[in-house]
């Protein structure tokens, strides 16, 4: 396998195929920094799909890493709202600060500078260095591990040995285009070595690829187990007026506004009559029974929502999806 010539068929087939994403449209080094910093952020554990709008509100309401560091809890996280793992919102603020800070107003130039910023790990570090400073590095995500277990055929490992890796080293082959090479590789994984049914017709590299030359794609599955957990929602509503808490209770979602709830047992959730509704949150399935009444009642912490107003307030998806099935209810 000749990485000279695999990286030129990578990059080659990226300058011709790369999708228009809002994060590559900077118009100086300074503005590249920030658009990655905030994208990479976002797309974690989040599609790009997902992102897109995000991204372009957010740039358009938060343009640079001073006005980032500056923006109140209550602006940033307004534009957040929907788009989960809230604590990657605050992390972004505390990280503007930092930069601000310690660092003149720029992004720090070492992978370990980097990983001391809040919200910043292996990976974001990894793709911050490759795609705002044009480093040789290759972040490690979903997409770029799948194309190189099929390429190297390690479908049979439950993830890809970093040791495997360094020797392995010639695939990402030389160029002065680091930044392209990431997202190229990236951008494969995500449009053509895909989980199941791989386009491997339009794949560039196909003729490297084991798996194509053996017809043997399927990657034993490393998915996070599946929790269930079952819950009772206590839903107070009086003229049009619904009750929610600040969330100190549980995990997730914490310190963001919810519905009084608890966790129950399996049998209780299975002899309730009431309405039911199902929620997936990261690696759990929640299973939630919902009991609404008009009773008055007083809550520590409670918060009262106007129904005509809703759309004021900070709320996750979480308590949008509870809301929506019990506004007819």
């Amino acid at each position: 396998m000749k990485s000279q010539n695999i990286s030129k068929k990578i990059l080659y087939w990226y300058d011709n195929n790369k999708r228009k994403l809002p994060w590559r449209n900077y118009v100086s080094q300074k503005q590249r920094q920030y658009f990655t910093l905030v994208s990479e952020i976002m797309l974690q554990q989040t599609q790009v799909k997902t992102v897109i709008p995000y991204f372009e509100n957010f740039i358009k309401k938060i343009p640079d890493i001073q006005t980032l560091a500056k923006v109140s809890d209550q602006k940033i996280m307004k534009c957040w709202e929907g788009l989960g793992y809230y604590s990657r919102a605050l992390n972004l603020k505390k990280t503007a600060k930092k930069i601000i800070k310690d660092y003149n107003g720029n992004l720090p130039q070492s992978i370990d500078e980097l990983k001391k910023l809040p919200g910043i790990g292996d990976y974001t570090s990894a793709a911050i260095m490759a795609i705002a400073f044009n480093k040789p590095f290759i972040p490690l995500d979903g997409n770029v591990e799948r194309i190189l277990k099929r390429v190297f055929y390690l479908l049979k490992y439950k993830q890809i040995n970093k040791e495997y890796l360094n020797k392995k080293k010639f695939f990402f082959g030389k160029s002065n285009r680091s930044s392209d090479y990431a997202q190229a590789i990236m951008e494969i994984g995500a449009l053509i070595c895909k989980p199941t049914n791989p386009l491997c017709f339009k794949c560039p590299i196909k003729k490297s690829c084991i798996s194509f030359k053996k017809n043997d794609f399927e990657i034993k599955s490393n998915d996070k187990f599946n929790k269930i957990k079952y819950f009772e929602a206590n839903i107070f509503v009086n003229k049009n007026r619904y009750i929610l808490v600040k969330n100190n209770k549980f995990n997730f979602l914490k310190n963001l506004l919810i519905f009084p709830m608890k966790e129950i047992n399996k049998q209780k959730f299975k002899s309730s009559i009431n309405k039911r509704i199902n929620i997936k949150m990261s690696n759990m399935d929640m299973k939630i029974i919902i009991n609404k009444t008009n009773k008055r009642t007083n809550l520590k912490n409670g918060f009262f929502l106007d129904r005509n107003e809703i759309t004021k307030y900070i709320l996750p998806s979480f308590t949008k999806k509870i809301f929506k099935s019990v506004i007819n209810y």
